[in-house]
């Protein structure tokens, strides 16, 4: 037994030297809410952070429920970016600033003009990031909240938000040209999650869903009635929600029934998409 009992002392003390003399670095993570954010924070940080979304792709946002894995990786993050007042976070906030002391927490829709959500009463729509007049107030926001984090690399952030402003920008001009020769300025959609790209660019935006619920016949036959009365040709449906109730309208109106997916980490992407599509 004698012949153990030395090795073993001498691994435990080097174990505890190693650990003694090699300081524990923190985690450099910031955690958002949605997959748009990580996007605009991975063009903003480059590798100087990880970043990670607490709401993974093809779930809501609106009753989505972190689990305690995502919770774990929250507790060693320096920062937690809020979108604002999406669903789940009205419902977790809190909580989650109350168990995290630690982490930082920053609203990135700070200074946006809001739009009441009437699914929600009087409650502003969470869904600003779908227009990029208002992306470009989210990433400055960000960016000051990055200068808090991490002063010593202002610079760096700095040339990548002229970059990513750029690159909003160059969004914006393409976005308001295509819809400027959109032949309808209307069109209907599942979950209201185009409220902002409708205000900002001239726009109306129908949605299914009422009052956060699944439609009556009623609210679905009034629909029904805009559409043909309004020559509407597009609804949109969210991969997240359900497809039955667009489904209906579109069998009714003749409407092209279009999946798009406004919670995409290739923002650039699908925001062009959308407005390729209501051009056409």
């Amino acid at each position: 037994m004698k012949n153990y009992i030395f090795p073993i002392y001498l691994c435990c003390t080097a174990v505890l030297w190693i650990a003694c003399s090699a300081p524990v670095k923190p985690d450099r993570r910031i955690t958002v809410s949605i997959e748009p954010q990580r996007y605009f924070v991975d063009c903003l940080v480059d590798t100087l952070f990880d970043v990670q979304a607490l709401v993974p792709p093809g779930s809501s946002p609106e009753n989505y429920d972190p689990d305690p894995q995502q919770m774990a990786q929250l507790a060693r993050s320096q920062a937690y970016f809020l979108i604002g007042n999406i669903g789940f976070e009205t419902v977790w906030k809190t909580r989650l600033q109350a168990n995290n002391p630690q982490v930082r927490f920053f609203d990135n829709s700070t200074d946006v003009i809001p739009i009441a959500d009437d699914a929600h009463g009087q409650s502003a729509d969470p869904h600003t990031w779908t227009s990029p007049k208002q992306a470009r107030i989210i990433v400055q926001n960000m960016y000051q909240a990055l200068l808090q984090l991490d002063s010593e690399n202002q610079i760096h952030y700095r040339r990548n938000l002229e970059k990513l402003l750029a690159v909003i920008d160059t969004t914006d001009r393409e976005v308001s040209d295509l819809l400027a020769q959109a032949p309808q300025k209307s069109f209907i959609i599942y979950h209201p999650a185009l409220s902002y790209l409708a205000r900002d660019y001239g726009l109306t935006q129908y949605a299914i869903e009422h009052d956060g619920k699944e439609p009556s016949p009623n609210h679905l036959k009034q629909l029904v009635d805009i559409a043909q009365a309004e020559h509407i040709r597009i609804i949109f449906i969210q991969e997240e929600f359900d497809r039955k109730n667009a489904e209906i309208i579109a069998r009714e109106t003749g409407c092209r029934l279009v999946t798009i997916q406004t919670l995409s980490y290739h923002w650039r992407e699908e925001i062009l998409r959308i407005a390729r599509i209501l051009s056409e």
